[in-house]
């Protein structure tokens, strides 16, 4: 399974979930569904934010994972 791995990042950035949540200008509905890995898309637009905010490639945002 390939999940999104953005709070890691996020926490090596040092700024907070409400920094990047914030940035992302999006509701907080969507950003808490989209950080804790319970949605089954991610528009590109915020794929690309994410890796500018948190300083990272689409390799380092995403990790596989065992079920």
């Amino acid at each position: 399974m390939i999940k999104l791995n953005a709070l890691e990042l996020l926490e090596k950035s040092g700024h907070t979930r409400y920094w990047l949540y914030k940035q992302l200008g999006m509701s907080y509905q969507n950003f808490n569904r989209m950080i804790n890995n319970q949605t089954k898309s991610i528009q590109y637009q915020n794929i690309e934010a994410l890796c500018q905010l948190l300083e990272c490639t689409p390799n380092d945002l995403f990790v596989f994972v065992d079920d």
